[in-house]
């Protein structure tokens, strides 16, 4: 009992700290609305990387796999409206630099890495809401998915990382790192060691 409530508890710190910080940082002063609404969403979709794999993997205590598994999937889907809600808050404040980066033309390097996230994203939506209509294996689409999120994850930690905005740089450092080892971890627990040890 007292090892779950540790463990939910230190989840909640970490999904709720980067959002607590992100709140005080002085760059809010000089931002308008828009662009922090954006900005928030980003960290919102960020942080959820740290639980999804963590529902997919059925490493949350006190959770059933059936419950784990809607949480997983309801999880994705507000990742997709904040990666939505970025972006398009983003496009109202300048369109422009938002085009650019979409065109892969845009001068900072942090936009590359941001596109090929979304369009992981992209390509992922459309997969999940077409799988029971693809020739695939649930193995083969399995690992498929995984791929794709790794290729999400570790382009959005590069994506975050490039940018000096509202984040705190030892929280996001802290965040991402987390992010990124939470979602090797599971992917190798899950296609490695269970299969393994079956």
């Amino acid at each position: 009992m007292a090892k779950t409530a540790l463990i939910w508890s230190a989840l909640v710190l970490a999904l709720l700290l980067p959002l607590v910080i992100a709140a005080q940082s002085p760059y809010l002063e000089y931002r308008e609305s828009t662009y922090i609404a954006a900005g928030f969403a980003g960290i919102l979709g960020l942080i959820l990387f740290l639980l999804q794999p963590l529902l997919a993997g059925g490493h949350i205590p006190g959770l059933r796999p059936r419950t784990a598994r809607i949480w997983h999937r309801a999880t994705g889907s507000v990742i997709v409206l904040a990666v939505v809600a970025h972006v398009g808050g983003l496009y109202l404040t300048s369109p422009p630099d938002t085009l650019d980066a979409l065109l892969l033309v845009s001068p900072t390097p942090f936009s590359l890495y941001g596109v090929v996230a979304l369009w992981g994203m992209i390509i992922t939506t459309v997969l999940v809401m077409l799988r029971r209509h693809l020739p695939l294996r649930f193995l083969h689409w399995a690992i498929l998915h995984n791929v794709l999120a790794e290729i999400i994850v570790i382009s959005t930690v590069v994506h975050a990382l490039l940018i000096e905005g509202t984040m705190g740089s030892v929280s996001k450092w802290i965040t991402c790192l987390a992010v990124v080892g939470t979602t090797l971890w599971v992917v190798w627990d899950m296609r490695v060691v269970r299969r393994w040890r079956r």
